[in-house]
């Protein structure tokens, strides 16, 4: 799942919520959003491939539940998450993210 930063039809807190949901808790994931504002999970993740990236969040680790379908239940989660993409896009504070 995608989530284009520019429209604000797409980027919602609900569609931040199912894009979370829609990951896999079993697998490394990282946000990452392109110099486009398309925003999706990777499960290309830590330093690798970064050409045509405006930002990307830490790496969240297999296990962690930061994706899925309880990370999806967890209200404060995510506005976190869509707080940080709110925040960073169009002009992020840094490539990497870490706090937030």
């Amino acid at each position: 799942m995608q989530i284009d930063l520019n429209n604000p039809e797409q980027f919602t807190l609900e569609a931040v919520r199912s894009m979370l949901g829609a990951g896999s808790n079993a697998v490394h994931n990282q946000l990452r959003v392109n110099r486009s504002g398309v925003a999706w999970l990777s499960q290309v993740v830590g330093g690798r491939e970064l050409e045509g990236l405006a930002f990307r969040l830490e790496t969240w680790a297999a296990g962690s539940g930061c994706v899925g379908e309880q990370a999806a239940a967890d209200e404060r989660w995510v506005l976190q998450v869509f707080n940080v993409l709110q925040a960073n896009w169009p002009k992020p504070s840094s490539d990497y993210i870490d706090l937030y």
